[in-house]
Parts: C-alpha cells; sequence; structure tokens
C-alpha cells in the first residue's frame, strides 16, 4: 500500500505513526465529532480541524462538498504544502477522518493515512498524548477539483442505477435503510442499494480499528460488493460513509466513490425513486 512517495501506508498504525511524528512532511489532523476530545489528550503535535469545515453548509444540501475557493482556504489554513503527508483520526472509527481523506482525494492529494482506530487506538497502545493547542502554520494551498470522479452527483447516480458491475454500499443503520427512521421527506433506501452499517466494519475488540480485511471482502462479497465493480457508498450527509469509503480503499477496491448529497438530498427531494 505504501510507495516511496509516502512516509506511512493508508491504514498506519499507532506505532507506525509514533515512529515518523517529528518528520517536517507529517500532518497530523484531528477532526473529532466531539471537540472535547481534543482537549481531553490527542497525539503530540495534532491540530484540530472542525468537522463541520468539511461541508459546505448553506443551501439544499448543506453536507455536500465546499467549493474550491472554500477548500482552499480550508486547507491553506491547515499548513497543507504538496509535500504534505496527513494523517487524519477521529474519536469515533474513522468517519469523519474519512471524509477529510475523501476530500483530499477529490483535490488530487495523494498523500495521506488514517490512523487505524483513532484516538482510541492511539491511547489504548499507551503512547503520549498532549493537552495543548497545536496552531498550525497557514499556507498558500490552491485547491482544485482534479479527481472529480471520487464523487458521485444525484443525476449521474439516478442514471448509473441498475448498471453492471456497478454497487451501491449503503452505510447508515438497518432502521434507516428499511425506511423504518430518518429525518427526510421520504424515507427507505436507494433501489438495488446493499447495507453494510458504517460500524460492522470496526473491530470492537481492537479500538474500532478495521476489521480482518478477508472477513470483510466475503461479507461484501456476499452481498454483492466485490473489489472489481464501481462502488458509490453514502449515508445521511456523508460522514459514516467517509469511513466506508476508506474501508474500500484499504480492501483494494480501485473504484471506490462517494455520493456527497446522501440520503439528505435523495430523501427530501419528491423526483428520486426510492425502495423500502
Amino acid at each position: 500500500m505504501s510507495s516511496e512517495d509516502n512516509l506511512l501506508p493508508l491504514i498506519a498504525e499507532p506505532e507506525e505513526l509514533a515512529g515518523v511524528l517529528d518528520h517536517e512532511d507529517i500532518l497530523v489532523i484531528d477532526v473529532p465529532l466531539k471537540a472535547e476530545s481534543y482537549a481531553e489528550g490527542h497525539v503530540p503535535g495534532a491540530i484540530f480541524l472542525d468537522h463541520r469545515r468539511l461541508l459546505k453548509g448553506s443551501g439544499d444540501v448543506p453536507n455536500d462538498v465546499p467549493d474550491e475557493e472554500a477548500l482552499s482556504q480550508l486547507f491553506s489554513s491547515l499548513g497543507l504544502t504538496r509535500d504534505t503527508h496527513v494523517v487524519a483520526y477521529d474519536d469515533e472509527g474513522g468517519g469523519w477522518a474519512g471524509r477529510l481523506l475523501w476530500t483530499l482525494e477529490l483535490i488530487g492529494h495523494k498523500r495521506y493515512s488514517y490512523l487505524n482506530g483513532g484516538i482510541h487506538a492511539w491511547r489504548d497502545e499507551g503512547l503520549p498524548q498532549s493537552t495543548e493547542d497545536h496552531a498550525p502554520e497557514p499556507s498558500n494551498y490552491q485547491a482544485e477539483v482534479l479527481n472529480p470522479e471520487v464523487a458521485i452527483d444525484r443525476l449521474e447516480l439516478e442514471e448509473r442505477l441498475g448498471s453492471d458491475n456497478f454497487a451501491i454500499w449503503d452505510a447508515r443503520s438497518v432502521d434507516e435503510f428499511d425506511g423504518n427512521k430518518g429525518q427526510n421527506r421520504h424515507l427507505g433506501h436507494l433501489p438495488g442499494a446493499v447495507n453494510m452499517e458504517w460500524t460492522d466494519a470496526m473491530d470492537r475488540e481492537r479500538s474500532l480499528r478495521l476489521r480482518d480485511y478477508a472477513e470483510l471482502i466475503t461479507e461484501l462479497g456476499a452481498m454483492g460488493i466485490t473489489p472489481d465493480m464501481e462502488v458509490v457508498t453514502h449515508c445521511q450527509t456523508h460522514h459514516r460513509s467517509g469511513f466506508t469509503w476508506l474501508v474500500g480503499k484499504a480492501l483494494g477496491f480501485e473504484r471506490m466513490r462517494a455520493y456527497p448529497g446522501s440520503w439528505k438530498e435523495w430523501g427530501n427531494r419528491d423526483d428520486t425513486p426510492i425502495e423500502h
């Protein structure tokens, strides 16, 4: 998984990160669900990112991707340069960290890793923590959407429904998938989608690290999702599916995409096909 350019593999263990923390090109970003997690203790040198900055924040689909100007401001404020190797983690098993890494992939920034298990794994390994705020050194990063294929919009998704070699991985809960729960105008799921809740890909016995790869590939295969397929993943806001996108990448799925509009967009329209 690792290449000569990259200081760490895509999925980095706590001890691997600990070994390169002092490297000048490593930028560790803590993007927790709960801000107090950072204050309670973070990887030394990690900078805090408010996960809301990964979302557009306004309009009919506030969970969509920010525009290039907003992304440029975001990554400049974090101190990103072309040489930076980003290591992202969070306090919930990889949702917001995955959304951050997906956003980097979207803008063509390929040097990134996920700290496997996030802060839970780091703490469980007994590695040093800091409680000091670590301010980034701002840069001048010009973000452009260089890899648009890593995202899919509603219109393309609707066109592709039922296509050969195309799968939809819904990362929401079973109740949301079945249409028993939700806060949208319409409940249910995309026609042909299959459901593996995002937390089912985490190993609860190992500090929320990714589960055994062979087991995950087998389970996904049984659901009709195989590594040779083009796979779109989504949830309600492309937060939980930030993690499932990352899982697919880790498993060697070469055509992993995400639908940032997610059910927030699809389930609040009257012209989108829905199954229950």
